[in-house]
């Protein structure tokens, strides 16, 4: 058997450096370089080492050795995975030298001055957890970039989760003149990245105001930053429904202040914010649980599904026990603690006291690329 096994490898490789001898001595016909150009591949492809098996092997035609068909990916961008995928921005150009919220101009200059090393830090906590539950695309910040607001990147659009191919995006027409310049960043990375991209053409402010419920079904806010226009123009082009609610309390300015949906069944709401008849539509589509407007404006609404955990913002480290501001933030996570137990949820908190100093909280830095985070996956 070893004489057999010694013999066959010898012959194989003079075959080959026979081959190879006759290539370069002598001409050949078509058919024959055909042949010849077969062997030497298939030898070649016997000695690759087994980890290399999915490297397409070359086919032989007529005319000639040509290369196969590269392998296509099942998707071509984040939305298409079926994963969790968000968008985030590193605080390179954050600032707070334009108060362009009621947040803001309740606090002088120097005390909304950020500590940048903290932001960093308070950012890269978020970041970490985020990351760790799905993939995360860091938008760029261009050295020259003077956009205070860009790492709020929940302004910036929507990625349209009901839109057939998952390749759909409506960028934001922002009100405030801070923030216009981040139009054509959200339209360059969108369409570097390969999607079919739309420019609102009424103000809207992105995902912070246009929640998704399921299917096509969605939750829009009117009145302060975005219109009523742009939804019923999303509702003539894009095959959905948007149920519509008009926003009157001036620092509760985002749709994300006052609504949050923690499952695709149940929204928390801060029903003292809407009509009756606002919520009776809205009740038609969701489960509503109600919070009140002081949870509200400590930040119950501004937070963030992974597919087994709410995060939200809290800095009740920084407050003295027995303030009001202390007393009210326990009690909105002690509210949110308990919601979330009931739905099989836990809650993750992260100071972003930083972040408070430009009117921010934890969901305004985050976009969706997709709603994964809502599906809880039972195995890998």
């Amino acid at each position: 058997m070893k004489t057999f096994k010694t013999t066959t490898v010898r012959s194989r490789t003079q075959r080959t450096r026979a081959l190879r001898h006759s290539n370069a001595k002598a001409p050949v016909a078509d058919g024959d370089v055909a042949a010849a150009g077969l062997a030497v591949e298939v030898d070649r492809a016997a000695r690759l080492p087994e980890s290399s098996s999915r490297v397409p092997i070359v086919g032989v035609s007529g005319d000639g050795v040509q290369p196969a068909p590269k392998p296509i990916a099942p998707w071509r961008n984040p939305t298409q995975l079926e994963r969790p995928a968000f968008l985030m921005n590193f605080p390179f150009s954050y600032s707070t030298e334009v108060a362009n919220n009621p947040w803001m101009t309740d606090l002088t200059a120097n005390k909304r001055q950020p500590d940048f090393t903290r932001a960093a830090v308070q950012f890269l906590e978020v970041y970490r957890n985020v990351s760790a539950e799905g993939l995360v695309y860091l938008l760029p910040t261009s050295r020259d970039a003077d956009l205070q607001d860009l790492l709020y990147t929940a302004n910036l659009g929507i990625v349209f989760e009901h839109v057939a191919l998952k390749n759909t995006v409506v960028i934001s027409n922002f009100s405030t003149p801070p923030r216009r310049g981040e139009t054509p960043v959200g339209v360059k990375f969108f369409q570097d990245l390969g999607y079919d991209v739309h420019v609102a053409p009424a103000k809207f402010e992105g995902e912070a105001e246009l929640k998704h419920l399921y299917d096509n079904v969605y939750v829009g806010g009117y009145g302060i930053r975005s219109e009523r226009a742009t939804y019923d123009w999303m509702e003539r082009h894009f095959g959905m429904r948007v149920i519509k609610l008009r926003e009157v309390e001036p620092y509760l300015y985002h749709l994300d202040c006052s609504v949050f949906p923690i499952t695709r069944e149940n929204t928390l709401v801060c029903t003292e914010l809407f009509t009756k008849k606002e919520l009776k539509e809205l009740a038609k589509v969701t489960n509503i649980i109600p919070v009140t407007t002081d949870e509200a404006f400590s930040g119950i609404c501004n937070s963030v599904r992974s597919p087994s955990q709410v995060l939200n913002a809290s800095h009740i480290h920084d407050l003295k026990a027995g303030t009001e501001d202390y007393r009210c933030e326990v009690q909105k996570n002690r509210k949110l603690e308990d919601i979330a137990a009931n739905l099989a949820l836990e809650v993750a908190y992260f100071n972003l006291s930083e972040f408070h100093k430009s009117g921010a909280l934890l969901s305004c830095m985050v976009m969706h690329l997709n709603r994964q985070a809502y599906k809880i996956a039972l195995t890998a």
